[in-house]
């Protein structure tokens, strides 16, 4: 049996409704001060607008997150909770729930509330306008305006800044927890851990495009980072790395056509 797994298979796969239009992915890992008001802002920003799920997978939580989640659920017809069997950090539980989506489109959004789910619609609509309704095409948040400490900015500037000229991803500001793109394109992308902080030019090497497009950003409403700034680096420096070598190893075909 795989260590990654949810405890809740059947609810995955139940439900014979149409699909949504959009699945919100949220990773979560001890949140329980924060995930229970950023679930009534999802709602509150697309119930109306978009059929939508949210699907939140809880990376094995010590604390309350599991109980509100399942408080949550029966108010909210659209939250679909899975969690993991063992702990197996934040890209796990992004590729868990994107695999658990059901909508054809997926935004995901950190769990501790920095993101703003307002921002969902005004990307929806930028992907939807897109050509081919946005095959390919990851829309990555830019946070303009952190609400961090100054470390965690100044770090994060500079480790944009190494990867982005390494990478030539060109994009600002990867490790913004939104991101929208097609579910396809995403499970077409090679997994590991640490994925998140590469999606744009994991897709790049895949052919795709990718945007960024300005989105708020809010200090934590409770709780701790789950990030040191050190061992981030230490681990992240190890990653590109592996990116680098990914995207040397990668040849395009240039598609296919029939004979």
């Amino acid at each position: 049996m795989s260590d990654v797994t949810t405890l809740a298979e059947t609810a995955v796969s139940a439900g014979t409704d149409l699909p949504p239009e959009l699945s919100v992915v949220i990773p979560v890992h001890n949140e329980a001060a924060n995930i229970g008001a950023l679930l009534d802002e999802v709602c509150a920003a697309l119930r109306g607008r978009i059929s939508f799920e949210i699907v939140v997978v809880d990376d094995c939580s010590s604390d309350q997150t599991p109980a509100i989640l399942r408080q949550c659920r029966a108010a909210m017809p659209e939250l679909r909770p899975v969690r993991h069997r063992r702990n197996a950090g934040q890209s796990m539980a992004v590729l868990s729930g994107v695999r658990a989506a059901r909508g054809p489109v997926i935004v995901t959004l950190d769990g501790d509330g920095q993101n703003d789910p307002a921002d969902i619609p005004a990307l929806w609509q930028v992907l939807q306008s897109a050509p081919d309704g946005g095959a390919g095409l990851l829309l990555a948040g830019h946070r303009v305006k952190r609400r961090d400490s100054a470390i965690k900015r100044l770090s994060s500037r500079i480790a944009n800044g190494v990867r982005s000229r390494l990478l030539g991803d060109s994009t600002p500001d990867t490790g913004c927890g939104v991101k929208m793109l097609h579910r396809e394109f995403f499970l077409r992308l090679p997994a590991f851990d640490h994925m998140h902080r590469f999606l744009p030019a994991l897709v790049l090497r895949m052919g795709g495009t990718v945007r960024s497009v300005p989105v708020n950003h809010r200090p934590r409403g409770g709780g701790s980072s789950h990030y040191g700034t050190w061992g981030r680096l230490r681990v992240g420096l190890v990653d590109l790395l592996g990116v680098m070598w990914l995207k040397r190893r990668w040849r395009d075909c240039g598609g296919i056509e029939p004979l």
